[in-house]
Protein backbone atom coordinates (compact mmCIF):
# COMPACT_ATOMS: atom_id res chain seq x y z
CA UNK A 1 0.00 0.00 0.00
CA UNK A 2 1.29 3.42 -0.59
CA UNK A 3 2.41 5.06 2.12
CA UNK A 4 4.75 8.70 1.71
CA UNK A 5 4.55 9.31 5.46
CA UNK A 6 7.92 8.31 6.98
CA UNK A 7 6.95 5.53 9.52
CA UNK A 8 8.47 6.15 12.86
CA UNK A 9 7.60 10.13 13.70
CA UNK A 10 7.81 12.38 16.71
CA UNK A 11 4.72 12.99 18.36
CA UNK A 12 4.68 16.57 20.70
CA UNK A 13 1.18 15.87 22.48
CA UNK A 14 1.52 17.72 25.52
CA UNK A 15 4.85 19.06 24.89
CA UNK A 16 5.30 22.84 25.57
CA UNK A 17 7.69 25.21 25.97
CA UNK A 18 11.04 24.37 26.32
CA UNK A 19 10.04 20.75 27.12
CA UNK A 20 9.41 20.77 22.94
CA UNK A 21 11.91 22.49 22.11
CA UNK A 22 14.62 19.73 23.84
CA UNK A 23 12.30 16.79 22.53
CA UNK A 24 12.57 18.19 18.83
CA UNK A 25 15.96 19.00 18.89
CA UNK A 26 17.21 15.76 20.40
CA UNK A 27 14.94 13.98 18.30
CA UNK A 28 16.30 15.52 14.99
CA UNK A 29 19.51 14.69 16.14
CA UNK A 30 19.35 10.63 17.06
CA UNK A 31 17.63 10.80 13.32
CA UNK A 32 13.58 11.43 12.89
CA UNK A 33 13.10 13.27 10.30
CA UNK A 34 8.85 13.35 10.71
CA UNK A 35 7.35 16.00 13.35
CA UNK A 36 3.83 15.48 14.20
CA UNK A 37 2.28 18.88 15.50
CA UNK A 38 -1.28 20.50 15.83
CA UNK A 39 -2.69 24.12 16.27
CA UNK A 40 -4.31 23.03 19.26
CA UNK A 41 -0.81 21.52 21.07
CA UNK A 42 0.02 25.27 21.12
CA UNK A 43 3.56 24.39 20.49
CA UNK A 44 3.87 25.46 16.94
CA UNK A 45 5.70 27.55 17.05
CA UNK A 46 8.34 26.19 19.79
CA UNK A 47 8.66 23.12 17.01
CA UNK A 48 9.46 25.74 14.51
CA UNK A 49 12.26 27.03 16.35
CA UNK A 50 13.63 23.41 16.74
CA UNK A 51 13.50 22.63 13.47
CA UNK A 52 15.14 25.95 12.36
CA UNK A 53 17.92 25.68 14.92
CA UNK A 54 18.52 21.91 14.00
CA UNK A 55 20.18 22.96 10.64
CA UNK A 56 18.40 19.75 9.03
CA UNK A 57 17.70 20.92 5.24
CA UNK A 58 14.25 21.20 4.70
CA UNK A 59 14.12 18.67 2.01
CA UNK A 60 14.90 16.06 4.71
CA UNK A 61 12.15 16.67 7.07
CA UNK A 62 8.16 15.54 6.85
CA UNK A 63 6.45 18.07 8.99
CA UNK A 64 2.37 17.53 9.80
CA UNK A 65 0.06 19.91 11.69
CA UNK A 66 -3.93 19.30 12.55
CA UNK A 67 -6.36 21.77 11.80
CA UNK A 68 -8.67 22.34 14.68
CA UNK A 69 -12.49 21.97 15.07
CA UNK A 70 -12.38 26.22 15.50
CA UNK A 71 -11.05 26.79 12.06
CA UNK A 72 -13.24 24.43 9.75
CA UNK A 73 -14.86 26.47 8.19
CA UNK A 74 -14.37 27.44 4.64
CA UNK A 75 -13.27 30.70 5.71
CA UNK A 76 -11.38 30.25 7.84
CA UNK A 77 -9.03 26.92 7.03
CA UNK A 78 -6.91 28.36 4.81
CA UNK A 79 -6.12 31.37 7.26
CA UNK A 80 -5.19 28.87 9.95
CA UNK A 81 -3.15 26.98 7.88
CA UNK A 82 -0.87 30.47 6.76
CA UNK A 83 -0.93 31.14 10.41
CA UNK A 84 0.82 27.55 11.18
CA UNK A 85 2.88 27.96 8.55
CA UNK A 86 4.14 31.48 10.11
CA UNK A 87 4.90 30.02 13.21
CA UNK A 88 6.35 27.01 12.21
CA UNK A 89 8.69 28.80 9.94
CA UNK A 90 8.07 26.63 6.83
CA UNK A 91 6.38 27.67 3.28
CA UNK A 92 4.52 24.52 2.95
CA UNK A 93 3.83 21.73 5.21
CA UNK A 94 4.45 18.32 4.48
CA UNK A 95 1.04 16.49 5.56
CA UNK A 96 -2.09 18.66 6.81
CA UNK A 97 -5.02 17.06 8.94
CA UNK A 98 -8.37 17.78 9.86
CA UNK A 99 -7.89 17.08 13.63
CA UNK A 100 -11.33 15.95 14.55
CA UNK A 101 -14.45 15.76 12.84
CA UNK A 102 -16.90 19.12 13.21
CA UNK A 103 -18.53 18.22 16.30
CA UNK A 104 -22.49 17.15 15.49
CA UNK A 105 -21.71 18.03 12.15
CA UNK A 106 -21.90 21.42 12.10
CA UNK A 107 -19.12 22.32 9.30
CA UNK A 108 -19.84 19.23 6.91
CA UNK A 109 -17.17 17.12 5.56
CA UNK A 110 -17.67 18.39 2.34
CA UNK A 111 -17.00 21.51 3.41
CA UNK A 112 -13.89 21.34 4.93
CA UNK A 113 -12.59 18.62 2.94
CA UNK A 114 -13.02 21.06 -0.21
CA UNK A 115 -11.03 24.06 1.73
CA UNK A 116 -8.23 21.50 2.50
CA UNK A 117 -7.86 20.02 -1.20
CA UNK A 118 -7.71 24.15 -1.79
CA UNK A 119 -5.08 24.66 0.48
CA UNK A 120 -3.34 21.82 -1.30
CA UNK A 121 -3.74 23.14 -4.49
CA UNK A 122 -2.44 26.53 -3.34
CA UNK A 123 0.84 24.71 -2.20
CA UNK A 124 0.15 25.42 1.21
CA UNK A 125 0.49 21.71 1.60
CA UNK A 126 2.07 18.45 -0.14
CA UNK A 127 -0.62 16.05 1.24
CA UNK A 128 -3.89 15.82 3.28
CA UNK A 129 -5.93 13.65 5.56
CA UNK A 130 -7.63 13.43 8.39
CA UNK A 131 -7.73 12.34 12.08
CA UNK A 132 -10.47 10.72 14.55
CA UNK A 133 -12.88 9.60 11.88
CA UNK A 134 -15.02 7.07 12.16
CA UNK A 135 -16.06 5.18 8.81
CA UNK A 136 -19.24 6.97 7.95
CA UNK A 137 -17.12 10.26 8.19
CA UNK A 138 -14.26 8.72 5.95
CA UNK A 139 -17.06 7.88 3.63
CA UNK A 140 -17.86 11.25 3.91
CA UNK A 141 -14.67 12.45 3.22
CA UNK A 142 -13.78 10.07 0.35
CA UNK A 143 -16.60 11.58 -1.67
CA UNK A 144 -15.59 14.79 -0.91
CA UNK A 145 -12.33 14.72 -2.39
CA UNK A 146 -11.67 10.96 -3.50
CA UNK A 147 -9.70 8.53 -1.40
CA UNK A 148 -6.25 9.08 -3.38
CA UNK A 149 -5.81 12.70 -1.92
CA UNK A 150 -6.04 11.03 1.38
CA UNK A 151 -2.76 10.54 2.89
CA UNK A 152 -3.55 8.94 6.13
CA UNK A 153 -6.11 8.26 8.59
CA UNK A 154 -4.71 9.50 12.08
CA UNK A 155 -6.15 7.30 14.75
CA UNK A 156 -5.71 5.92 18.00
CA UNK A 157 -3.91 1.98 17.98
CA UNK A 158 -1.72 0.25 20.36
CA UNK A 159 -2.48 -3.22 21.57
CA UNK A 160 -4.81 -2.38 23.78
CA UNK A 161 -7.28 -0.83 21.34
CA UNK A 162 -6.69 -1.85 17.87
CA UNK A 163 -9.29 -0.46 16.04
CA UNK A 164 -9.86 -3.13 13.44
CA UNK A 165 -13.13 -1.78 11.83
CA UNK A 166 -11.57 1.49 10.91
CA UNK A 167 -8.59 -0.16 9.99
CA UNK A 168 -9.90 -2.35 7.49
CA UNK A 169 -12.00 0.45 5.96
CA UNK A 170 -9.71 2.34 5.32
CA UNK A 171 -7.27 -0.07 4.10
CA UNK A 172 -10.25 -1.13 1.63
CA UNK A 173 -10.19 2.51 0.23
CA UNK A 174 -6.18 2.75 -0.35
CA UNK A 175 -5.46 5.17 2.42
CA UNK A 176 -2.95 4.50 4.88
CA UNK A 177 -2.96 4.26 8.63
CA UNK A 178 -0.91 6.33 11.25
CA UNK A 179 -1.16 5.40 14.87
CA UNK A 180 -1.38 7.79 17.42
CA UNK A 181 -1.05 6.88 21.02
CA UNK A 182 0.97 3.89 19.87
CA UNK A 183 2.34 3.15 23.81
CA UNK A 184 -1.11 3.64 25.18
CA UNK A 185 0.48 6.38 27.05
CA UNK A 186 3.56 4.17 28.88
CA UNK A 187 0.62 1.45 29.81
CA UNK A 188 2.48 -0.71 27.53
CA UNK A 189 5.36 -1.27 29.74
CA UNK A 190 3.24 -2.80 32.31
CA UNK A 191 1.76 -5.79 29.79
CA UNK A 192 3.29 -9.17 30.63
CA UNK A 193 2.89 -10.93 27.62
CA UNK A 194 4.49 -7.32 25.46
CA UNK A 195 7.49 -8.10 28.38
CA UNK A 196 7.85 -11.66 27.80
CA UNK A 197 8.26 -11.00 23.90
CA UNK A 198 10.62 -8.23 24.56
CA UNK A 199 12.70 -10.16 26.58
CA UNK A 200 13.00 -12.79 23.81
CA UNK A 201 14.40 -9.77 21.65
CA UNK A 202 16.40 -8.42 24.52
CA UNK A 203 14.10 -4.65 24.02
CA UNK A 204 11.90 -3.13 25.59
CA UNK A 205 8.04 -3.52 25.90
CA UNK A 206 7.73 0.05 24.16
CA UNK A 207 10.04 -1.27 20.99
CA UNK A 208 7.72 -4.51 21.04
CA UNK A 209 4.31 -2.47 20.54
CA UNK A 210 5.85 0.11 18.27
CA UNK A 211 7.20 -3.27 16.46
CA UNK A 212 3.54 -4.52 15.47
CA UNK A 213 2.36 -1.68 14.36
CA UNK A 214 5.10 -0.90 12.26
CA UNK A 215 5.00 -4.79 11.15
CA UNK A 216 1.06 -4.22 9.89
CA UNK A 217 1.88 -0.51 8.19
CA UNK A 218 0.94 1.48 10.21
CA UNK A 219 3.15 4.93 10.76
CA UNK A 220 3.55 5.44 14.21
CA UNK A 221 3.98 8.73 15.96
CA UNK A 222 5.38 8.17 19.78
CA UNK A 223 6.24 10.86 22.12
CA UNK A 224 9.16 11.28 23.94
CA UNK A 225 11.63 13.31 26.49
CA UNK A 226 14.15 11.45 26.86
CA UNK A 227 16.54 11.13 24.62
CA UNK A 228 17.59 6.79 25.25
CA UNK A 229 13.91 6.51 24.56
CA UNK A 230 13.57 8.75 21.42
CA UNK A 231 16.65 6.21 19.81
CA UNK A 232 14.62 3.47 21.60
CA UNK A 233 11.41 4.33 19.54
CA UNK A 234 13.28 5.02 16.42
CA UNK A 235 15.53 1.30 16.90
CA UNK A 236 11.47 -0.16 16.56
CA UNK A 237 12.02 0.02 13.18
CA UNK A 238 14.45 -2.96 12.80
CA UNK A 239 12.63 -5.64 14.97
CA UNK A 240 10.83 -8.26 12.87
CA UNK A 241 8.40 -9.96 15.26
CA UNK A 242 6.83 -13.62 14.14
CA UNK A 243 3.56 -14.80 13.27
CA UNK A 244 3.20 -15.97 16.62
CA UNK A 245 4.03 -13.11 18.35
CA UNK A 246 1.98 -11.16 16.68
CA UNK A 247 -1.18 -13.21 17.60
CA UNK A 248 -0.14 -13.08 20.89
CA UNK A 249 -0.19 -9.17 20.66
CA UNK A 250 -3.26 -8.88 18.81
CA UNK A 251 -5.08 -11.12 21.69
CA UNK A 252 -4.57 -8.32 24.19
CA UNK A 253 -7.17 -6.11 22.49
CA UNK A 254 -9.37 -4.53 25.22
CA UNK A 255 -10.99 -1.60 23.64
CA UNK A 256 -9.29 0.65 25.89
CA UNK A 257 -9.61 3.76 24.34
CA UNK A 258 -7.56 6.32 25.94
CA UNK A 259 -8.46 9.15 23.55
CA UNK A 260 -11.96 10.18 23.79
CA UNK A 261 -12.84 13.50 24.81
CA UNK A 262 -17.08 14.56 25.18
CA UNK A 263 -18.04 16.60 22.70
CA UNK A 264 -15.13 16.11 20.52
CA UNK A 265 -15.30 12.73 19.67
CA UNK A 266 -17.44 10.82 17.32
CA UNK A 267 -19.41 7.51 17.65
CA UNK A 268 -16.64 5.40 17.10
CA UNK A 269 -17.11 1.73 15.31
Amino acid sequence: MRNPIPTVGLGTFRLQGQIVIDSVRDGLAAGYRHIDTAQIYENEAEVGRAIADSGVARDELFVTTKIWIDNLAADKLIPSLKESLRKLRLEQLDLSLIHWPSPNGTVPVSEYMAALAEAKAAGLTRLIGVSNFNNALLRQAIDAVGAAEIATLQVEIHPFLQNRAVVDFARSQGIPITAYMPLAYGKVMQDPVLASIAAGHGVSAAQIALAWSLQQGFAVIPSSTKPANLASNLAARHIVLSHDEMAQIAALERNERLANPAGLAPQWD
